[in-house]
């Protein structure tokens, strides 16, 4: 690996060229914020970088020390974002509770600590740099032959990642909460096996032909019916309880009118939330308060 010899008396560009030394791909901030300092694509000249067309700060991060003192010298208090996929970088971002949030939440790091537990796995020993707001960034290797894209609460609440399509603000940098300082310089480790597994995207389901159980209802109730269960049935992941949710109380006011039998839409909205992924006592608790609010609330027909 190449070292290049850090200058101009600028903490911000050693701090960049420290990180560009570990082969870190390197771009600048805004000074004292963490958004890009590069043109947008409305004023981009076609030039330089963007001679092929408009490059963005994944294709403009670099390690080159004559690129970077480029950089550096024109605005001095740029801070150093660090491009996680081109860098080969996956990390994992432990936050901390807004100062709005429930009190005696656990923090990114107190909740990564509970899953490594679960895990039956040690908490990782890697580079380390405490953020401005008080959390943590734990740097790993991405494994060879994976691109991970970025995540956000996957892992859990308070826990997201960056890596390819994400950048963090490396250390050195200054924010009006505060600076980016590392914590632990251990070397870098590669991604745990047991993370890999957690952050790999899923497997795409193939879609199949929605199945319902025969209701015997009023005709509206039934199209209703299908139509919500077809919603449920394509909700995103992380909204499918709450898609859920609604679409069964949308059909509740069928079951208020009499059109048609509780024990059916309970069925119908189970056997889909299931098949959605959902855990079979997540669907009944669901689908039973969405219905008991939407009976209680049901307006006469002739005035819905």
């Amino acid at each position: 690996m190449t070292h290049y010899v850090e200058g101009m008396g600028n903490p911000f560009y050693s701090s960049a060229l420290a990180a560009a030394n570990r082969g870190w791909m390197v771009f600048p901030l805004r000074p004292g914020a963490k958004q890009p300092a590069l043109h947008g694509e409305q004023r981009c000249l076609r030039t330089g970088d963007c001679c092929d067309g408009h490059a963005k700060w994944e294709q403009r991060a670099t390690d080159n020390p004559l690129q970077l003192e480029r950089a550096w010298a024109h605005g001095a208090e740029y801070n150093v974002g660090i491009a996680t996929g081109p860098s080969g970088l996956v990390v994992v971002d432990l936050d901390v509770p807004k100062d709005n949030t429930k009190s005696g939440m656990p923090d990114g790091m107190a909740t990564f600590q509970a899953l490594c537990e679960r895990a039956g796995q040690p908490v990782p020993s890697t580079y380390t740099v405490r953020t401005a707001s008080g959390g943590w960034h734990l740097y790993f290797t991405a494994p060879a032959g994976v691109r991970l894209g970025n995540t956000a609460g996957k892992l859990a609440p308070l826990i997201d990642t960056r890596a390819w399509g994400g950048y963090v603000v490396g250390a050195g940098s200054i924010t009006p909460a505060g600076w980016y300082e590392v914590i632990d310089m251990t070397p870098v480790a590669v991604l745990p096996e047991w993370l890999l597994g957690l952050l790999q995207p899923e497997a795409p389901r193939e879609a199949g032909p929605l199945r319902l159980p025969s209701v015997s209802g009023s005709r509206a109730a039934q199209a209703a019916l299908e139509r919500e269960c077809a919603v449920v049935s394509g909700a995103p992941d992380k909204q499918r309880n709450t898609t859920l949710n609604r679409c069964a109380f949308k059909v509740g006011r069928f079951v208020a009118w009499g059109d048609i039998p509780r024990h059916e839409v309970e069925e119908a909205f189970q056997a889909v939330g299931e098949a959605r992924g959902l855990t079979a006592a997540e669907c009944r608790a669901t689908i039973r308060s969405a219905l008991d609010c939407s009976i209680r609330k049901a307006r006469p027909r002739d005035a819905a």
